[in-house]
This record gives structure tokens, C-alpha cells and sequence, in this order.
């Protein structure tokens, strides 16, 4: 007899907060399909008001089911689960769709939920950089943490950075620890758009840098700003096309400051922020710039850098030790508060483009996403196991 595939349950991560997020659920569901097809069902729990249409590009992908539920309306049952040990509108949602088991991302259902659970932990940001969460905001995070942690919660990784910083900020965790790198395969259909046509329509010239980080202060736009001040002093044109959302919730307004700086230094021209576009345009612009840049003074494991890394785009990164760990050395590094530097790496990178080049996918990313799907799948068989 077949034995049917691994349910596993994953909440559902709204693109407009956290893009990364929802690009990496897809590239997960994705990799899953192609490189261990029917050994595991993806169930994506979402709110009544979740985005339809991002639901709809996740159940495109074979084998995704979407379950809608109150209980993921917000986190209705959290309180329930800090102080009786269980989410009972989670749990019931996941019993009735037969879950196997449950990834919590940015979620605690409880240390009596009835089935194996693994905390997914992408970075600890908010120990590193602390200034840059309001105070509850810091403490949630770190609470949710702790309290996974004490329910023996298997703690999923994402890179052997965040290993290491969980090593040092929570030295007595005994849990079964699994750093799984995820790699992505952008989808063929989003590789069907003439990079060409989208640089014309987004009137960019041939030759430009990459920035598709959302405007978060940790992403560091400033510097780049900084960056391009120095260059216009000296007489250098260089243009950095940016996309991305401009929310962040935990400083509202980081973008109208950048924004402000840009126009009072005159770097309207230099400085391009698309706003939210779509995905196609996205990996277009990408495979056709001159490099990715991403000044960025923290990451888990940068999903950026992963997408260039697909199409063997050039790099220009801040000198963070993930980037050297997802990079192995091979890009342009530059250090988070030295715009100097990244204004040399830009003059240089520039000079050394020889006219508009559209990248494809390059031939070893197959093997990258099946390690991507093997490791997520050895880690998800490991907690059920360990729970029978």
C-alpha cells in the first residue's frame, strides 16, 4: 500500500507584511513538488480576511490545500495557549484536516497541542539589533521564542549564522536543532517576461543596480543613499532601481524619511523606487542588472541573495556573516555604515558592464532546491518521529 503523504500544517504568511515570507512558503511548496512528489501535503491555514489572491498562487502549486478559519483571523487563541497550553480553534482546525504535523512560524498554538510542532525561527534579529524593535514588540518576540523553547519544540534554522546566535542566546536549549538553507527555483512562467520590455516600461536605463528589499531600517537604504551622494560629488551616474513594499510596522515612517533624504539631496534620478511589483517584473529586473545589492545589517538567510545566486548575478552585499555563508566569498562586500566603500564597489561594478545581459536560471540550482526539499523534509519526518 502507498503510504499517504506527510500533512503538514503552515500559516499563512500575508505578502504585503512580509514578502520574504510568503515567497519562501511558495518556493518550499514548490521545491517539495518537484523533488519528492506525494510524500508531503502542504495545508496553508489563513484567516477569513486573508489576500485571495495570494491564496490562489499558493494553491496553484500541486499538492497545496488552503484551509480558512476564524482562528487565524489575527491570533485569537494566543492567550489560551500562553496560560492553558493550548490554542483549542488551532487544534481543532488541524485535527479536522488530519495534520501531521505543524510548523509555527511567528505562532505558539501551545505545549498541549496533540500533534508534534516545529518552531521555525528564520533569525533572532531582535537580540542583535535590539534598538530597532519597540520595546513590546521585542518582548513578544522573545517570549514566543522562550516559550517553544520550553515546550521542547523542534527549532528549525536558517542558516548556521542563526545556529550560532541561538547557541549563544539560549546556551541551556536542549531541543533538536535543524538548520534547513532554503534555495530557490523561480517558477518558468515568471521567466516569460521580456526583461527588455519591463526595463522600458519602468524607464530604466541599460546598466543599473538591484535593490528589491522591503523598507524595513534593518534593510539599510539609507546607506545606499549615502552611497550615491558620494558618487554624485564626484560626477558619477549611477541609478539603483529599488522595489519592494514601504510598510513596516514596527517604524511606520522609515520610508517617508528615506524618501525625504533622496529628494533633498537631489538623487531623484539616482535613486528608484518601483513600490510593489509584480514577480515576473521582479526576476526580469534582476536577471538583467548589472548586480543585486543588498546593504542589509541582518539576515536570517537572505532570499535576494538566493535569487541571484539562481541566475549567477553579481553581488554587491554588506559584509554580514551570512552573506559570506550563503556567498562563499563570491561577491562584493562592503561593511553596513561605510557608504564609501559601497560607493568604490558601485564605480567598479559598473565599469566592468558590458551592456545589457539577461541571465537564466543556472544549471546547478536543481541541486541546491533538492537539498532545500530533503533537508525541510528530514527535519519534518525527524519531529514526527521523535513524537510517536
Amino acid at each position: 500500500m502507498t503510504p499517504r503523504p506527510l500533512r503538514f500544517a503552515f500559516s499563512h504568511i500575508s505578502r504585503r507584511l512580509w514578502a520574504g515570507g510568503f515567497n519562501y512558503q511558495r518556493n518550499l511548496f514548490t521545491a517539495l513538488d518537484r523533488f519528492l512528489p506525494g510524500e508531503f501535503a502542504p495545508v496553508v491555514f489563513a484567516g477569513t480576511r486573508a489576500e485571495d489572491n495570494e491564496l490562489v498562487e499558493l494553491a496553484a502549486v500541486p499538492g497545496v490545500e488552503i484551509v480558512r478559519s476564524e482562528a487565524f483571523d489575527g491570533q485569537p487563541g494566543l492567550a489560551a495557549a500562553l496560560t492553558l497550553g493550548l490554542d483549542r480553534g488551532a487544534a481543532a482546525a488541524f485535527r479536522s484536516a488530519r495534520v501531521d504535523v505543524v510548523v509555527e512560524a511567528a505562532r505558539f498554538f501551545g505545549w498541549r497541542l496533540p500533534v508534534p510542532a516545529v518552531a521555525w525561527i528564520p533569525d533572532l534579529q531582535h537580540r542583535s539589533l535590539p534598538q530597532l524593535f519597540p520595546r513590546t514588540a521585542r518582548w513578544r518576540r522573545e517570549i514566543g521564542f522562550r516559550v517553544q523553547i520550553a515546550s521542547g519544540r523542534t527549532i528549525m534554522l536558517s542558516s548556521e549564522s542563526a545556529l550560532r546566535d541561538f547557541r549563544a542566546c539560549y546556551p541551556h536549549a536542549s531541543n533538536r536543532i535543524s538548520v534547513v538553507r532554503f534555495a530557490t527555483q523561480p517558477p518558468a512562467a515568471f521567466l516569460n517576461t521580456d526583461p527588455s520590455e519591463v526595463i522600458a516600461t519602468y524607464g530604466l536605463p541599460a546598466n543599473y543596480f538591484y535593490l528589491p528589499n522591503q523598507f524595513y531600517r534593518h534593510k539599510n537604504h539609507q546607506l545606499v543613499v549615502d552611497a550615491l551622494t558620494i558618487l554624485k560629488r564626484r560626477g558619477v551616474d549611477v541609478v539603483v532601481c529599488a522595489s519592494g513594499s514601504t510598510e513596516d510596522r514596527r517604524e511606520p515612517g522609515y520610508y517617508d524619511l528615506v524618501n525625504a533624504e533622496i529628494r533633498k539631496r537631489g538623487l531623484d534620478t539616482h535613486f528608484r523606487h518601483l513600490g510593489v511589483i509584480p514577480l515576473p517584473h521582479v526576476y526580469a529586473l534582476l536577471r538583467a542588472s548589472t548586480a543585486l545589492l543588498n546593504p542589509s545589517r541582518f539576515e536570517g538567510w537572505s532570499t535576494t541573495v538566493e535569487e541571484a545566486k539562481s541566475f549567477g548575478v553579481p553581488m554587491i552585499l554588506s559584509d554580514i556573516d551570512v552573506h559570506r555563508e550563503q556567498t562563499g566569498g563570491a561577491a562584493r562586500y562592503f561593511g553596513v555604515d561605510d557608504p564609501a566603500a559601497l560607493a568604490d564597489h558601485l564605480v567598479q561594478a559598473a565599469h566592468e558592464a558590458h551592456g545589457p545581459v539577461v541571465r537564466n536560471v543556472v544549471p546547478s540550482q536543481d541541486d541546491n532546491v533538492r537539498a532545500f526539499a530533503a533537508s525541510f523534509s528530514a527535519t519534518m519526518r525527524q519531529a514526527v518521529h521523535q513524537n510517536e
